[in-house]
């Protein structure tokens, strides 16, 4: 017959046992479950046992259980594994469940034990004792030569080999900042590289590993200096460990690459040891694809995203100098499409630049599928895609997307015509792009705050008119064919890039020239690159500089500049402070160009007016 009552002095029984070493060890323990409600992805409650209440958390595993009806306000469930943590500057405790099953749906009223009438009278019978001196029985101590005592010591110490039957082991879904000791048992699913760094606090050394435990259930540890020596070659890919003494924090979704609102720190003094009774297995990497046309809501975002797309062009090796120590590090762009008919090009570097991109550009003609795990999205060029230490990149992966997008390119995908996914971004923040419409001011407020962009960056939306372009203006540079870097004349013939580290017979002209840009608010000058200025000039550099080479009464060069003014578009530009002859000055870039959809321009403007009317 199924339980429908607690469990008699539950609370008490948890709070005897605060961190039971195994779930054997907890008793038959049934709690009325009170207040039950959501709090972010956990669940907040009060345990009720009649006699007793202890608040509660349900972790995000049980998220199932919750709204599937299992677990009910009012109900009963069966506490099957749990610990008791003290929460800081906080002097009441939390019971965190890590296993419970249903027992009984929501019943009718919350459960109160009654108390005895016998239970009240002999306690004021107690109350009436004489206050005297209670003695207690003396302690005679038993005398133990130094063997013994070493012996019974030895019984009760566990090498450290043997740390997974000594101390409990913690599911990942349990832990949080708050919680004590305890001890994991997890795989390394991803290993990153060993990188340096070097900022106001000083310098060192930092890497992360990606950790899963039996549940499913990621983490991302990370180690740095002292820790990062010890620990880098310990962690192998696919092998097991029992971890110990680390601590948690809020994850910064900046750089987190699992799912999980914790991130993991190991110092120095935290223990790692391989469970060698499990053997190396490497799970296979999930992947939650994101199509290169919706790629615009991620653009400087600080999340990460997945990738996959048919290989179009792979470029040779360059080398990169960072400004933060002026190392030169290698870097190879990559172009690849999908079935949406956009390409986008990812930045590979270091390792993923120089032996996986070697192997890339060795079958480029054949075509080959890569899927990519963590990359991060920019506004360079519209959108573009830049791996970081911690991607995992697999070509022609065993995965149906990888199939049924080779099917696609063999098909048709290949003679289909394509764009480049920062020239679709759409006006509608619904189709998959940032919408226009969002951090959208005049041009007055960005001339009138000449603090904007001190620290960082910052971006807008606009919708002005070109209003003036300077036909004197050196409007182009001479640029690299393979990596878009500006090149010189080479000694004898040809052009050199520094970049590519060659000479080639010809290059390109790219865009490069200052536009004034107009509203009714007012007017500023922007600087306009190549993709941007083809949009509003409506023909590349070289057609530009044929047409200037043309003389005649009319020159089509200058008719072709006055073409291009007094349209409107929508315009997305960045905002940042520059110095100049020792004083700050704006400098406002054009990141994208987007001709103004009159419809759902009209319909804004409208909501604008609606919005005016309503407003005191």
């Amino acid at each position: 017959m199924e339980v429908k009552t607690v469990t008699h002095d539950a609370i008490s029984k948890i709070k005897a046992n605060p961190s039971p070493d195994s779930s054997a060890d907890v008793s038959d323990l049934v709690i009325q479950v009170l207040d039950l409600k959501a709090v972010g992805n956990r669940f907040m409650f009060t345990a009720n046992d009649g006699k007793e209440k202890l608040k509660g958390i349900l972790q995000s595993s049980f998220s199932q259980m919750v709204s599937s009806g299992a677990i009910q306000n009012l109900g009963l469930i069966r506490v099957l594994d749990y610990t008791l943590n003290d929460i800081p500057n906080k002097s009441e405790k939390f019971l965190m469940v890590t296993n419970c099953e249903s027992v009984s749906p929501a019943l009718d009223v919350e459960i109160k034990s009654e108390v005895k009438k016998e239970d009240v009278e002999m306690k004021d019978e107690v109350k009436k004792e004489d206050g005297g001196i209670v003695l207690k029985p003396k302690q005679i101590p038993v005398a133990k030569s130094a063997a013994q005592i070493m012996h019974e010591q030895s019984q009760n110490m566990a090498p450290a080999a043997r740390m997974s039957m000594t101390r409990r082991v913690h599911p990942l879904a349990s832990l949080n900042p708050y919680q004590g000791n305890w001890t994991i048992k997890v795989r390394v699913t991803n290993k990153g590289s060993m990188r340096s760094y070097k900022n106001a606090r000083g310098e060192g050394n930092v890497f992360n590993v990606e950790l899963t435990d039996e549940d499913g259930t990621q983490i991302q540890a990370t180690m740095f200096n002292e820790a990062a020596k010890k620990f880098y070659d310990t962690f192998q890919m696919g092998k097991a460990y029992y971890i110990s003494k680390g601590s948690l924090k809020v994850a910064n979704k900046q750089y987190r690459t699992v799912p999980n609102d914790y991130e993991m720190t190991l110092n120095e003094y935290s223990l790692v040891e391989e469970a060698k009774d499990e053997g190396v297995f490497i799970p296979e990497t999930k992947f939650d694809f994101v199509p290169i046309d919706q790629l615009g809501p991620y653009v400087n975002g600080k999340e990460l995203v997945d990738v996959i797309g048919v290989v179009q062009n792979v470029s040779p090796t360059m080398s990169i100098r960072r400004k933060i120590n002026n190392d030169m590090i290698p870097k190879r762009d990559i172009t690849i499409a999908d079935e949406s008919k956009k390409t986008v090009v990812v930045s590979l570097w270091n390792d993923h630049a120089t032996a996986l991109g070697q192997e890339l550009l060795d079958m480029a003609d054949k075509s080959p599928v890569v899927a990519i795990k963590g990359v991060r999205v920019s506004d360079f060029q519209g959108v573009s895609l830049s791996a970081v230490s911690k991607s995992i990149i697999k070509v022609d992966p065993d995965l149906p997307e990888s199939k049924k997008l080779k099917s696609w390119y063999d098909s048709e995908g290949k003679d289909a015509p394509m764009a480049s996914a920062g020239a679709g971004l759409s006006p509608s923040a619904n189709a998959g792009g940032r919408s226009v419409y969002t951090d959208r001011v005049t041009i007055s407020h960005i001339t009138s705050n000449p603090s904007l962009g001190d620290e960082k960056p910052v971006f807008f939306n606009l919708r002005a008119y070109i209003s003036l372009i300077k036909p004197d203006q050196a409007m182009w540079y001479r640029a690299c064919k393979t990596c878009n870097k500006k090149v010189t004349e080479a000694i004898g013939s040809g052009y050199w890039c520094e970049g590519c580290q060659k000479t080639e017979d010809e290059c390109n002209l790219r865009y490069i020239m200052v536009a004034k840009i107009s509203d009714a608010s007012g007017e500023a000058w922007v600087s306009t690159f190549n993709d941007q200025a083809e949009r509003i000039i409506g023909c590349s550099a070289d057609e530009l500089d044929k047409l200037k080479s043309e003389e005649g009464e009319d020159s089509p060069y200058q008719t072709k500049l006055k073409e291009a003014t007094w349209v409107p578009y929508h315009f997305r530009v960045s905002v940042v402070q520059n110095e100049y002859m020792n004083e700050k000055r704006q400098r406002i870039t054009l990141r994208s160009v987007i001709p103004v959809d009159c419809a759902a321009e009209t319909k804004y403007l409208l909501e604008e007016i609606s919005k005016a009317k309503a407003s005191p």
